[in-house]
C-alpha cells in the first residue's frame, strides 16, 4: 500500500513526497481511513510506529475539505491535540507544519514554562489546529483566550504517559469543556485498565487499531548488552564512544542529577554533550535539542520524561547508561531509534544491581539481548544480598542525615549573623518618623 492508495489530496501527497514518505506504516494504514471516515479511534501503538502522522494527516484532510466547502475564514479552533510534554507537543507541531505546508490549515503549539504572550497572539490571529499540554491549555481557557466550543476533532495522545504524570484531573476538566458532538481519537502505548476506563469516557463506539504491543521491540533495532561494575561505568562509556560510528547518541540516565554528572564527565573528555531534563528551563531544553538535531552536540543525555517525544530523523544510536527498573520503559527508550523501518542500535550498560532488571526486560520482550564479550571493563562483583542492601540503605540514610544536619548548622550560623543585622535595620526603620501618604 502507498499513500496514494489512501485517497489523500494532492496538497497532502505533495507534502508527504517532500518528506520522502511513500508507504504508510501499519498504524497509519489502519488508522487514516478510519479517521477520514470520521470514526472514533482507539489506537494502541508503541513509540516509533508513525502514530503522529496516523492522526495528523487525516485531520488536515478533514479540516481542509470542510474549510473549502464552507469557504470559511473563521478564527475558531476546530481540532485540539493534547499531549503530556512540551517536547512532544513541539514535535507534533513540526509534523503538522510539514504535512499541511501546501494547504490553508493554520496551527500553533502551546505549553508552559515560557511566557504566554506569543502563544496568545497566535491563537488570536486564528488557528485551525491547536496542539497543547494540559496545564497551559486550562490556564488560557481560564483567562478566556481559548474556547473549545467549536472543536470538531479531539486527540488525546500518549494517554498512558498522561496518567503517569498525574494529568487525569486536567483531562476530566477538559472533557467537560468539549462539545458532546465531536470526533475523538485516543492513542496510548499501553492499555491497562485505567487507560481503557478513560477511553470509554472519551470515545463513542470506537474502532480499535493495535500495532506492535509494548512488549515488543522493533525488528530493525540491534540490541547489545555490556555487563560491568558500578565504578567502571564511566570508563566503559568512554570506551564505547571511541567508536566513531556513534556520531549521534541519545543516552538515558535514571536521574536529573545523574544526567548532569554524565555531561560533565563527557565534556572533560572533549565530547560535546548536553542534558535535557525537568530541571532545565524550556529555553535550555530546546537549545540542547536543536544543537543535537544539528549535530553540534554528539551526546544528548536525557531522563525518561524529558525524552518522551524526542523525534530525531534517522537517530541510529541509543545508550542506556542506567537500566530502567520498569521493563516497558526500556521498550520506549530504544524506540527512539529504528523508527519508521530504519535501522537502529541500542546499547545497555548493566551494573550488578541492575542484573535483575535485565532479566525482567528480556522476559517482557521475549528475547535475549546479545552480550558483548569484547569488554575491557567486565562485571566482577556480584549483586548485593538482601542484608547487604539493607545495610547500604542505612549508610545512605545516615550520610543524607549528616548532610542535611551540617547544612542546617551552617544555615543557622549565617542566619544568626544576618538576623542581628536585619533586627537592627528593623529597629532603625521603626524609629524613623512615618512620612505622610502622598497618594
Amino acid at each position: 500500500m502507498t499513500f496514494q492508495d489512501l485517497k489523500l489530496s494532492q496538497a497532502v501527497l505533495k507534502a508527504l513526497a517532500d518528506k520522502e514518505y511513500t508507504n504508510p506504516t501499519p498504524i497509519q494504514a489502519k488508522a487514516i481511513p478510519l479517521v477520514l471516515d470520521q470514526q472514533d479511534v482507539l489506537g494502541c501503538a508503541q513509540t516509533g510506529t508513525g502514530k503522529t502522522a496516523a492522526f495528523a494527516i487525516p485531520i488536515i484532510e478533514l479540516l481542509e475539505k470542510s474549510k473549502a466547502k464552507q469557504n470559511s475564514k473563521t478564527k475558531k479552533i476546530r481540532s485540539l491535540i493534547v499531549t503530556p510534554t512540551r517536547e512532544l507537543a513541539i514535535q507534533i507541531g513540526e509534523n503538522i507544519e510539514a504535512y499541511a505546508k501546501y494547504t490553508d490549515i493554520r496551527h500553533t503549539v502551546i505549553f508552559g514554562g515560557v511566557k504566554q504572550n506569543r502563544q496568545v497572539n497566535r491563537i488570536k490571529a486564528g488557528v485551525d489546529v491547536l496542539v497543547a499540554t494540559p496545564g497551559r491549555l486550562l490556564d488560557l481557557i481560564g483567562q478566556r483566550h481559548i474556547s473549545l466550543n467549536d472543536i470538531e476533532v479531539f486527540v488525546l495522545d500518549e494517554a498512558d504517559r498522561m496518567l503517569d504524570m498525574g494529568f487525569i484531573n486536567d483531562i476530566r476538566k477538559l472533557l467537560r469543556l468539549l462539545p458532546a458532538k465531536r470526533q475523538s481519537l485516543f492513542f496510548s502505548a499501553t492499555m491497562p485498565d485505567n487507560i481503557q476506563t478513560l477511553s470509554r469516557q472519551i470515545l463513542n463506539n470506537p474502532k480499535k487499531v493495535e500495532v506492535a504491543a509494548v512488549s515488543s521491540t522493533a525488528e530493525t533495532i540491534q540490541q547489545y548488552l555490556y555487563y560491568t561494575d558500578k565504578h567502571s561505568k564511566k570508563e566503559l562509556l568512554m570506551h564505547i564512544l571511541q567508536d566513531e560510528e556513534l556520531e549521534q547518541v541519545l543516552l538515558f540516565s535514571r536521574t536529573k542529577h545523574g544526567a548532569d554528572k554524565i555531561v560533565r564527565s563527557l565534556k572533560q573528555k572533549n565530547i560535546n554533550a548536553a542534558a535535557i531534563h525537568g530541571n532545565k528551563s524550556q529555553v535550555q531544553r530546546q537549545k540542547a535539542l536543536k544543537a543535537f538535531k544539528e549535530n553540534d552536540v554528539r551526546v544528548l543525555v536525557a531522563t525518561d520524561i524529558a525524552a518522551r517525544g524526542i523525534d530525531i530523523n534517522e537517530l541510529r544510536h541509543v545508550i542506556n547508561y542506567d537500566i530502567p527498573n520498569i521493563s516497558e520503559t526500556y521498550v520506549h527508550r530504544i524506540g527512539r531509534t529504528g523508527r519508521a523501518g530504519k535501522e537502529g542500535v541500542a546499547i545497555s550498560i548493566c551494573e550488578p544491581e541492575e542484573n535483575a532488571d535485565i532479566r525482567a526486560i528480556e522476559k517482557l520482550i521475549n528475547m535475549k539481548i546479545e552480550i558483548i564479550k569484547d569488554n575491557p571493563f567486565p562485571q566482577t562483583t556480584k549483586p548485593m544480598t538482601a542484608a547487604e542492601k539493607k545495610e547500604a540503605n542505612k549508610a545512605k540514610q545516615r550520610k543524607k542525615q549528616e548532610f542535611f544536619a551540617n547544612r542546617k548548622k551552617n544555615s543557622t550560623r549565617s542566619g544568626n549573623t544576618g538576623g542581628r543585622g536585619n533586627g537592627n535595620a528593623s529597629r532603625n526603620k521603626s524609629s524613623r518618623p512615618k512620612s505622610k501618604n502622598r497618594g
